[in-house]
């Protein structure tokens, strides 16, 4: 693997339709894999895992959900086998793997979408802009009630419920809201449970929080989702799975990944796991919420894993973020 970016393996370039994948599975197979990471990325592995198991059940496969970071913290010094996120890796992740020399392969598994919510019986937000969001999530605003984002608003007190600050659904908020030199405050109520988020804004009146899209229309019946104005179309967008697909709900929707060790993947156990993840898991991504990603993806991420191409398709050799579209950045 190179300093950043992608190495290709010598292994010969082949083309692998997903189609292919389905077949018998060893149920003779036998070891663990160990996957921790993203709470996002969660809901998805482990419904992979549980019908894995029917298949290989003398396959333990254990899921954490310790955050994005933490996930790429473990992994990337070789504790885990595969590590569930819900933004690409960063420069400082890649540069620990490669020190430690973890090299992997990097795998989008899903379509998600960041939701803002609020409280069910909040009558005054019907849409939200990202210069509103600024003002209730900035450190150092002054804003403490409703009233202070918008005059014509009830002065409710603010209550932010906010996913851990070591998860990706943090980073990619806070990328979006504060930018690189900006802060999130700190009086929040925070947690990697993103259930306990949906149980606090759901009992407070002037709450609001964010998480991934899943968990909202997991709630729908205790929370309510604000349309978000996109800046482009000057148009408040709700995430469905139409909008979140389409690229409309922005700048809140994202893919999701899992990150697979390629020592790891040399075990026939994992190999088995990850190929029946092509093979299940879009399905099962759409069954637990999210969105399947195009076709031509899954087929792209599926001869990267074949070919054993390595790295990141989301930074430069300097180490530099690339940003863009899933279907333009990952190739």
């Amino acid at each position: 693997m190179s300093k950043h970016g992608i190495f290709i393996s010598s292994v010969a370039a082949t083309t692998i339709s997903l189609s292919a994948l389905a077949g018998d599975y060893d149920s003779s197979l036998r070891g663990s894999i160990k996957i921790d990471g993203s709470s996002t990325v969660y809901p998805i592995t482990e419904a992979v895992a549980e019908e894995f198991a029917e298949v290989c059940p003398r396959v333990r496969v254990t899921v954490g959900i310790s955050g994005t970071g933490g996930g790429f913290k473990r992994f990337s010094v070789g504790e885990t086998d595969i590590s569930d996120a819900s933004r690409p890796i960063k420069s400082k992740e890649y540069d620990k793997a490669v020190e430690n020399g973890v090299d992997f392969i990097e795998i989008p598994v899903a379509y998600d979408g960041l939701s803002i919510v609020v409280n069910k019986s909040n009558h005054w937000v019907d849409q939200l802009t990202v210069d509103d969001l600024k003002k209730i999530f900035l450190d150092g605003s002054p804003v403490k009630t409703w009233k202070d984002v918008r005059s014509s608003w009830p002065a409710v007190p603010i209550a932010i419920y906010s996913p851990g600050t070591d998860s990706g659904t943090f980073d990619y908020f806070k990328e979006v809201v504060a930018g690189k030199t900006g802060s999130i405050r700190s009086d929040m109520s925070v947690s990697e449970d993103d259930n306990v988020l949906v149980r606090g804004v759901a009992g407070d009146e002037g709450g609001i929080g964010f998480f991934g899209c899943a968990y909202y229309f997991e709630n729908k019946d205790k929370l309510k989702v604000v349309p978000i104005v996109n800046p482009e179309l000057e148009k408040a967008i709700t995430p469905t799975a139409v909008t979140i697909e389409n690229g409309t709900y922005a700048p809140f929707s994202r893919p999701l990944f899992i990150y697979v060790s390629k020592k790891s993947a040399e075990r026939p156990e994992v190999e088995a796991f990850v190929r029946f993840y092509f093979e299940q898991g879009p399905e099962l991504a759409e069954e637990v919420g999210y969105v399947r990603l195009p076709k031509e993806i899954y087929a792209r991420a599926l001869n990267n894993f074949v070919q054993g191409k390595t790295g990141t398709h989301y930074l430069t050799e300097a180490g530099e973020k690339i940003h863009g579209p899933l279907t333009k950045v990952y190739n």
